[in-house]
């Protein structure tokens, strides 16, 4: 597959099934249960505000490289048709770029990355 070649749309509509399902793998791992418990507890990962935050502190911190850098971007840009219910538009943007960075590392089979990534996030959750 062609990497170079997806916007930024796409390799959010990648990122945000595969965030969503390590999260929900995660939440279960722990021992949760209880569907409602599990939907609650999930979004505070998975929403459009969760992962603004999420990207700001990789952003502010230099965690990710300049390509890493260029992939947000070109999901943060994109043009999107829906529209955020739950947050702002500057919010829901950065919540695509980050999707789509997600995306990416996972189409390109950057798993070693992607988990790293993801072990910064959940250290900072607990």
């Amino acid at each position: 597959m062609e990497l170079a070649g997806l916007n930024g749309t796409t390799l959010a509509f990648i990122g945000d099934a595969v965030f969503s399902l390590q999260i929900r793998e995660y939440l279960v791992e722990l021992g949760n249960q209880k569907p409602n418990t599990l939907q609650k507890l999930s979004v505070q990962y998975v929403s459009a505000k969760a992962q603004d935050k999420f990207l700001k502190t990789f952003l502010d911190n230099n965690i990710l490289s300049e390509e890493e850098q260029l992939i947000v971007k070109r999901g943060r840009n994109s043009k999107t048709q829906t529209i955020a219910k739950n947050a702002d538009v500057i919010t829901y943007r950065n919540s695509t770029g980050f999707e789509a960075l997600w995306g990416y590392l996972y189409l390109s089979k950057q798993e070693e990355r992607l988990n790293e990534l993801l072990a910064m996030i959940l250290k900072k959750g607990e």
